[in-house]
């Protein structure tokens, strides 16, 4: 998680909080304005699943889904925010990434299809 940390700070941006369970993780960090958000997930996950693979931390990483989830959020919710990654463990013994995912893109009438969730 620190270096991905280093990726985040290197973009000039700052991270609240990271947090992962084996097949996702989150990150609640601020997005510098000159930096994309493609190309911020995109250099994370690049780089990241090098130094993954070269360290052999774990063996069974394949690498990253090529698919991601941005949300924005608001200031007033950001301490709710980090304190949802900080017990994402425990979160999802209740409800499984996958159908938390459904349901927040439920939530926001976002379009999605299926086979591209799994």
């Amino acid at each position: 998680m620190k270096y991905i940390w280093g990726i985040i700070k290197g973009h000039g941006c700052h991270l609240y909080r990271i947090n992962g369970i084996e097949d996702h993780l989150h990150i609640v960090s601020d997005l510098h304005p000159s930096v994309s958000l493609a190309d911020y997930v995109k250099d994370i996950k690049v780089t990241s699943s090098i130094w993954i693979k070269e360290s052999k931390k774990f063996p069974s990483f394949k690498g990253w889904q090529e698919e991601y989830g941005a949300f924005t959020y608001s200031e007033e919710d950001r301490d709710i925010i980090i304190n949802y990654v900080k017990n994402q463990k425990e979160h999802h013994k209740k409800e499984s990434f996958l159908e938390e995912y459904k349901r927040i893109l439920r939530e926001h009438d976002i379009q999605f299809e299926e086979k591209y969730l799994v």
